[in-house]
């Protein structure tokens, strides 16, 4: 289990789910937990922060997919808080307003107008991106 938390950032259900698929017992299981945080090799709060960071910048994420992805995966909420820290703002808008442009680059062949914003704000709620942004950023470049 060492090596398997060392390969890459795990969160605790995962290890959970990795021991019942070893058939551990419920005592051998949370006993290995405790181990496998005592010594270091998981760390809920050093996943929870890779995580953030790796999703925003390979996948570009937005915080309300990250948010649900750590919640899934049984996240404290005080890790989650300190996971989107870990995403600068000037960083985030950039982001954003690349990919937010990229995609309208892709729809300039569709005709109709509704079908466009649609197919836009779609693309960008799938990743996570808030509504607020997405709508000012619409209302920018449908002008």
């Amino acid at each position: 289990m060492e090596r398997y938390c060392a390969y890459q950032e795990r969160c605790h259900k995962e290890v959970r789910e990795k021991l019942f698929e070893m058939r551990m017992g419920p005592e051998s299981r949370d006993q290995i937990i405790a181990d496998l945080i005592q010594s270091n090799f998981l760390n809920e709060s050093r996943f929870a922060t890779a995580f953030a960071r790796g999703k925003f910048r390979t996948k570009k994420w937005g915080k309300r997919r990250i948010v649900n992805e750590l919640k899934f995966r049984e996240i404290s909420h005080y890790n989650v808080k300190l996971a989107l820290k870990e995403i600068p703002d000037s960083e985030y808008f950039e982001t954003f307003d690349a990919l937010a442009k990229k995609r309208f680059g892709q729809l300039a062949s569709e005709k109709n107008l509704l079908r466009k914003k649609r197919k836009f704000r779609d693309y960008l709620v799938y990743r996570g991106w808030e509504n607020e942004l997405i709508y000012s950023k619409m209302n920018d470049l449908f002008k």
